[in-house]
């Protein structure tokens, strides 16, 4: 356990879209990155802390899933992280647009090198906004 505290020295805001359906939870073929680690070699004190991701659907939405995979080697193997649910949602002037955050990639932290990613897929063909939230380490 470090015995100093080990802050974000740059604060990183990233965000990308997710909209072709991927249903696989072992070999996704439909992801989009949504973060990596920093562009520098792994080393102590070296990555990339996840402070939030947050998903917003950019219209109507159907019973799905959004899920989160991590890789180490630049996609060649996505491993499952986390499933967030989505309801069915008609937006209008009084129901908005289906949004949620991610708590269990909040701490993360992707260690130096740009081959470590966390990417995204959707169950169904919608359109969804992430935006990743992070700081340098």
């Amino acid at each position: 356990m470090a015995t100093t505290a080990q802050y974000t020295a740059q604060p990183i805001l990233e965000y990308a879209q997710v909209t072709t359906a991927d249903t696989s939870r072992t070999a996704p073929t439909n992801v989009v990155e949504i973060t990596a680690g920093p562009n520098v070699s792994p080393a102590n004190g070296v990555g990339k802390r996840i402070l939030r991701v947050s998903v917003c659907a950019t219209g109507t939405t159907t019973a799905g899933v959004i899920r989160f995979f991590l890789s180490l080697d630049s996609g060649t193997t996505d491993r499952l992280l986390v499933e967030k649910l989505v309801p069915a949602v008609t937006p209008s002037t009084s129901v908005s647009v289906w949004r949620t955050e991610v708590p269990e990639l909040v701490g993360m932290i992707l260690p130096g090198g740009t081959a470590n990613k966390i990417y995204a897929t959707t169950n169904n063909t919608e359109t969804f906004n992430i935006t990743v939230e992070s700081g340098l380490l």
